[in-house]
Order: C-alpha cells, then sequence, then structure tokens
C-alpha cells in the first residue's frame, strides 16, 4: 500500500526538518566546546583526550532532552502553521466542487491576502467562466436547432403525406412534390450550417494564425460577384463600394471568413433599391479594422442591441423564411467575441447600418 502525504503533512515535515537540524547544529557547538576544553594546568594535547565527566553526560542529557522537546514542538507549530496557510486552498477547493453546471456563475473571487491564492483564485473564475460561456452555448444551440427545424420537418412530412394521400395523383403532381420536398431539405441544411457556424463561433479559437482580413474580405465578394477589387459594382441593383486596406490579424481564417458573408448578405438583404453596400479593411494603430455600411430600412437605436440575437428582427417578431435565417448577425457577434474583437453597430438616420468589427492587429511574416 502507497503512503499519501498530504500537502499539510509535508509542509510540516518541511518546517521541522530544517528546525531540527539547526537545532542539532546549535546545541552541538557548547558540547563540543566542552569535550575540547583543557584543565588549567594541563599540558596542551592532554586534554583533548579526557573521558567525558558527570558535568559533560549530564550535558549530554539536558541537550537531548531539549532537542526532542524542540521537535516536538516544532512539528505542533509547523502543523498549526500549515494548517493556518492551507486554510485559503481548502476552501477554494471546496466552493471549486460545489460548483456545477447548474450554478456556474458562482466565482471564487479574489483574495483578501493578495498572492499566489488570488491569481489562483482568478485563474479558476476564468476557468469557470469559459464553462458557464460554453453550457449556455450548448443550451442556446439545442434550444434554436430544436425549435427552427422542428417547421422545415414538419412541412416535408405534410407534402409527402398529401402526395401519397392524392388517389389521383399523377407523375406531374409527384415530381413537384418532390421538388417542395427538396427545397425544404436544402433550407434544412442552410439552417443546420447556420447553426454549427453560431455554435462554433461561440466555442472560441484554440490555435489562431496570422492572415490578412483584406484578402478574407475580397475573397468573400469576389465569391458572391459584388463587385470588384477595391471598386465598385453591383448586386441586385444595390451599389457595392470596396476598399481593402491591408489588415492583418490572427485567429481562425474560416470563421472571419464567415462573419464578413454573414455582414455583406445581411447588408444586400436589407437594403433598399438603388441603395449602397461599402465594405473597408484597413490596418490601424488600434488593429485590422472592417467596416461594413449599408442602406436600408430606418433602425431605432434601441433595436440595434436585439438584432444580433438569433431569430429577431424589427419590430419584435421572429425573422421570416423569406428575409432569412436569421443568424447572421448572431454568428457575427460569436466569431468576434471569439477573436476578442470589438463590435460596434450604429443605426445611421436615414436608414441602414453602421458595423465596424476591430480584431487585434499582428504582424504577418
Amino acid at each position: 500500500m502507497t503512503l499519501r502525504w498530504t500537502l499539510r503533512t509535508q509542509l510540516t515535515l518541511l518546517y521541522a526538518g530544517p528546525f531540527l537540524v539547526s537545532g542539532v547544529l546549535l546545541l552541538s557547538v557548547p558540547i563540543l566546546q566542552t569535550r575540547q576544553s583543557v584543565p588549567v594546568g594541563v599540558p596542551p594535547g592532554l586534554g583533548t583526550s579526557a573521558p567525558p565527566g558527570p558535568d559533560t553526560s549530564r550535558l549530554l542529557t539536558v541537550s537531548a532532552v531539549a532537542l526532542a522537546a524542540m521537535v516536538v514542538i516544532s512539528i505542533i507549530l509547523g502543523w498549526l502553521v500549515a494548517g493556518r496557510f492551507l486554510r485559503p486552498l481548502r476552501t477554494m477547493t471546496t466552493t471549486a466542487r460545489d460548483i456545477s453546471a447548474t450554478n456556474l456563475h458562482r466565482r471564487l473571487g479574489p483574495h483578501r491576502r493578495p498572492g499566489e491564492f488570488t491569481e489562483l483564485a482568478g485563474t479558476l473564475d476564468d476557468l469557470f467562466e469559459r464553462l458557464e460561456a460554453a453550457f449556455a452555448s450548448q443550451r442556446h444551440f439545442v434550444a434554436n436547432a430544436s425549435h427552427e427545424l422542428r417547421t422545415p420537418l414538419t412541412a416535408t412530412r405534410t407534402v409527402l403525406q398529401v402526395a401519397l394521400a392524392d388517389p389521383d395523383a399523377t407523375v406531374d403532381s409527384l415530381r413537384a412534390a418532390c421538388q417542395d420536398a427538396l427545397a425544404l431539405g436544402e433550407a434544412q441544411e442552410s439552417l443546420i450550417e447556420a447553426l454549427l457556424t453560431l455554435a462554433g463561433g461561440e466555442q472560441g479559437v484554440e490555435h489562431g494564425e496570422p492572415f490578412d482580413l483584406a484578402v478574407v474580405a475580397r475573397g468573400v465578394l469576389l465569391t458572391r460577384r459584388t463587385g470588384g477589387v477595391d471598386g465598385t459594382g453591383r448586386d441586385d441593383g444595390v451599389e457595392v463600394i470596396s476598399t481593402f486596406g491591408a489588415a492583418p490579424t490572427a485567429g481562425d481564417p474560416r470563421l472571419v471568413e464567415s462573419l464578413v458573408a454573414n455582414l455583406v448578405d445581411n447588408a444586400l438583404r436589407h437594403n433598399v433599391p438603388g441603395g449602397r453596400v461599402e465594405i473597408v479593411t484597413a490596418a490601424t494603430r488600434h488593429g485590422a479594422h472592417l467596416t461594413v455600411r449599408n442602406t436600408g430600412p430606418v433602425v431605432p437605436p434601441d433595436q440595434v442591441e436585439r438584432l444580433f440575437q438569433p431569430f429577431q428582427q424589427l419590430g419584435g417578431q421572429r425573422v421570416r423564411r423569406a428575409a432569412g435565417h436569421g443568424l447572421g448577425l448572431a454568428i457575427v457577434r460569436a466569431v468576434a467575441g471569439a477573436h476578442g474583437a470589438t463590435l460596434t453597430a450604429r443605426a445611421r438616420p436615414e436608414g441602414g447600418l453602421d458595423i465596424e468589427v476591430l480584431f487585434p492587429g499582428v504582424r504577418i511574416p
């Protein structure tokens, strides 16, 4: 059976050990001096080998008893001091054990005595904060997925059931039902992809890599064929103006590409005929800067924050299917948060939004 030494026992021995050694050395000095002393009138060299007398024996006995008492006292004091020193650690251990998935909002808080214990408490609080965010992300993902997937699944089942129950069904009617089912399946696939992107953005970025924000934004526009590089184009009657300045940063380029794509799609979808979308990337002293401005309907300033919640639209209603899944700006916020970026959205008095994302800047070798 392996002997397990608690931290308190180890600290006690650590305190008592040096105390014992120093006590032995301290008591050995007078003993050695007594044994090596030379009586008066004895030639030098003869007194060092004299046998110990009664005084020497008594001194040795007293020293041994005193040393034993000092060892016992040092162990007791070491045990008390170690317990006192480890009391905050035991408190943090008990509190951390009590924290579970239902009360991750609790925190250890700073210790009253600054030092290593305060740093440990801060580290554990950061860990609990990340766990709380992960659990919240999981709950939101499950709730959103279960609610939003129920409608297209029900619609698909209804279309197929109606087609199968029709006794006069023809090839054309069955083909039309299959086409409707395929369209609903594509909508489900798009929704699942958006939900997975949202969940991935909320989980954060573990291993970032350097990239240029301008390259990502340029690729998004070229993929959507909405304007040229550093120029002007049109998309469904909306003027698209792009200015791509080098903007080095670090993170997950695929998540950032999703952020840019959702900003561009949102700016194009919620616009007006003959409107305008402007995309700008630039490097500032604060970091890599992305700006997306668009014209569109007037957004009340108190409604801007709510638009970044999943499945929301203006007027306090849930988003319509024709207007998209309602996850675009929620994905933007999640990806920005995962990269430590600052997200700012302002409503334009004449209509539309100005959205700015500031990523931490880096040097790309």
